[in-house]
């Protein structure tokens, strides 16, 4: 499937963008970019030089995906979230060199208007509720929520909350899917299907 670049969207010279890709109203990708196939890329999107892009991402309106920002396949970023790569930034002090990485694992969702402090990590399928602040790593299908981001449980792999602790041990389906997650040791892995 051929890329699909809407006319008012601009795409610097040397930045690949894998096959089936959609680039919206007044996109703006970098000629460092990196982006995989299938990916879509709502109006008004801005993707910078070092940035990769996994494929089947979906990233909805308004998102900057900065320097240093790398998501891995399947991520979703809901409308008006916010990445971040100068921890400390002043308009008046270049930074540039100091740019902190942030990578997004495989599944993972980052509802809308939800900020990503730079220089973190998100975990395989885990959830960010809209809203939220990010200001540390968040493990694998963790369900994040509020200012600061705290852990209020954990989410499948298909988007359903799983019935089980944030802490201790335990077992459990997802209600849509029957597939079996199992809590120890702090961490969640899914069983089977």
């Amino acid at each position: 499937m051929p890329v699909t670049i809407h006319p008012s969207a601009i795409v610097d010279e040397g930045a690949q963008i894998g096959e089936g890709s959609r680039v919206w109203h007044f996109v703006h990708v970098c000629g460092g970019a990196k982006i995989g196939k299938n990916v879509s890329m709502g109006q008004g999107v801005f993707v910078g030089n070092k940035v990769t892009i996994g494929d089947n991402c979906k990233i909805q309106n308004n998102v900057s995906v900065y320097d240093n920002v790398h998501l891995e396949e399947g991520v979703f970023c809901g409308p008006s979230m916010v990445f971040t790569n100068v921890y400390n930034p002043r308009s008046l002090i270049e930074r540039k060199d100091e740019y902190r990485d942030t990578l997004v694992k495989k599944g993972a969702t980052l509802g809308a208007n939800c900020t990503i402090v730079c220089g973190v990590g998100i975990g395989e399928y885990a959830f960010i509720g809209a809203g939220a602040v990010v200001n540390k790593d968040v493990a694998p299908y963790a369900l994040m929520v509020g200012v600061p981001a705290k852990q209020v449980g954990w989410m499948s792999e298909f988007g359903e909350q799983l019935n089980l602790p944030i802490e201790g041990a335990g077992e459990t389906r997802c209600p849509q899917t029957g597939a079996v997650y199992r809590l120890q040791n702090g961490e969640v892995k899914k069983c089977s299907s």
